[in-house]
């Protein structure tokens, strides 16, 4: 299993939209970087669900429930979507200061390239923000 943090707005999409709509795709990635990573995704993966811009943190767990298929609403067929579900919310929203200041964290690819909407995780950096939860 790989782990991964996915972005998204709150006005945008948002956690509590996921929670009541009980899965989505995950589409309009327009980054090559992204979409790759949304290419190595497999079924069963788990990912962080990150409110970005507003908020600027972690606030829930995904399952990866459907890999890569071609997003309808890119024209160039170039990019792809995946299927998520929702796991769980964790006990208290992890903010990006908080996570910036963990000797551990401070290297996510999310501090690192905090532009890029689909990231991986380590499994070590994985099992530090579960141990924060």
């Amino acid at each position: 299993m790989k782990y991964w943090l996915l972005k998204s707005e709150p006005s945008v999409y948002g956690w509590a939209q996921l929670l009541q709509d009980g899965c989505t795709h995950w589409n309009g990635v327009r980054n090559h970087q992204a979409a790759a990573n949304l290419k190595a995704m497999v079924k069963g993966d788990r990912a962080f669900f990150y409110h970005s811009n507003e908020g600027k943190e972690i606030v829930g767990m995904v399952e990866i429930t459907r890999t890569a298929y071609p997003d309808p609403s890119d024209e160039s067929r170039k990019f792809v979507m995946v299927d998520i579900r929702p796991l769980r919310p964790l006990a208290r929203p992890l903010p990006l200061a908080e996570i910036k200041k963990h000797p551990i964290l401070k290297n996510m690819a999310l501090v690192r390239q905090s532009r890029l909407s689909v990231c991986p995780v380590t499994e070590k950096e994985w099992n530090v923000v579960m141990e924060m939860d």
